[in-house]
């Protein structure tokens, strides 16, 4: 087993950690928003219809799972699939997997 994979399995059990709290949470009644970090998400720029944005993770490949990555999911699933934050905004794609991020339109 290579560094790499142990990062990666650690990641995965990090952020099975991270919605079994949430989902002890809902089932109490308690909605926690979990808090995630989108510049440590690893973003790649990509052009579409509609301009340049950034998306993660890159086109037909499978994201690392990362807190911040899994939080991020989360709370735009809680969003119905669209945010703005900190003068960004972020959707989430057909295949709820991968993310795009641009700047918010003021």
């Amino acid at each position: 087993m290579s560094d790499e994979d142990i990062v990666d399995f650690c990641n995965a059990i990090e952020a099975a950690v991270v919605n079994l709290k949430q989902r002890i949470g809902e089932r109490h009644g308690v909605e926690a928003v979990a808090e995630y970090d989108p510049e440590k998400i690893p973003w790649i720029r990509a052009e579409g219809k509609n301009g340049v944005y950034e998306r993660y993770p890159a086109y037909q490949q499978k994201p690392s799972i990362s807190t911040d990555y899994t939080n991020l999911l989360g709370d735009l699933k809680r969003h119905q699939g669209k945010l703005q934050k900190a003068g960004l905004f972020f959707w989430l794609f057909d295949d709820n997997i991968t993310i795009g991020r641009k700047p918010a339109k003021r």
